[in-house]
């Protein structure tokens, strides 16, 4: 028997979700999706290359909700205390959405790719998947994904089991890696005050 596999889901069927729920600490424990790059928050710069690409967003952060929510979309907050790392933003941001997919980036890759949703879209169309994630060498991106909204009751049970790392979730589940091998530097992310400063600038050279 052949199986039949989606059709690529179209933008309309995605909302994106950012990831801005962390606690920062190589950063020294700010929040930092409202550090600045070049006069802007990192979260500014991860939303203005993610939002056309999608219907519209959410935004999952754990602290200064009024900042965030300046950016003019909602605001989803863990439901899980602690700050339990990108699960749980994956499962608010699942619960928020009204599509029937979500995708996920982290507020500190400010030059993630502007077909990055396009290219996981077309993994669905090529094999019975659940998840797509982006991948660029060896090195898979679990942050950067493509999830069915249908996965939410699964997670909720994995998180309610003591799950967190988001590479465990995942194995459980039929998921296709990506290539982005042609632009591994647009997921290259900023964690300290250090690697702020390398990029300062280079947000505005890039298309």
């Amino acid at each position: 028997m052949t199986m039949v596999h989606d059709a690529p889901p179209a933008r309309d069927a995605i909302t994106g979700v950012v990831l801005a729920g962390g606690q920062g600490r190589r950063m020294g424990n700010v929040d930092k999706g409202l550090v600045e790059l070049d006069g802007r928050p990192l979260v500014a710069h991860v939303v203005a290359r993610l939002s056309p690409q999608v219907a519209t967003l959410v935004i999952n952060a754990n602290r200064h909700a009024d900042d965030y929510a300046k950016l003019g979309y909602p605001i989803a907050a863990d439901a899980i205390a602690g700050f339990a790392g990108p699960l749980a933003g994956l499962h608010a941001g699942l619960a928020a959405a009204t599509t029937p997919y979500v995708v996920t980036a982290p507020c500190d890759s400010p030059f993630l790719p502007a077909d990055l949703v396009a290219r996981l879209a077309h993994a669905f169309a090529n094999a019975p998947i659940d998840i797509a994630v982006a991948r660029t060498f060896e090195q898979p991106h679990p942050v950067f994904a493509l999830v069915r909204r249908a996965l939410l009751p699964h997670l909720e049970r994995f998180l309610e089991g003591g799950g967190r790392k988001i590479d465990a979730w995942y194995a459980s589940l039929p998921v296709a890696e990506v290539s982005f091998d042609d632009e591994a530097d647009a997921f290259r992310n900023i964690n300290t005050r250090d690697e702020l400063a390398q990029h300062s600038h280079a947000s505005s050279a890039r298309p």
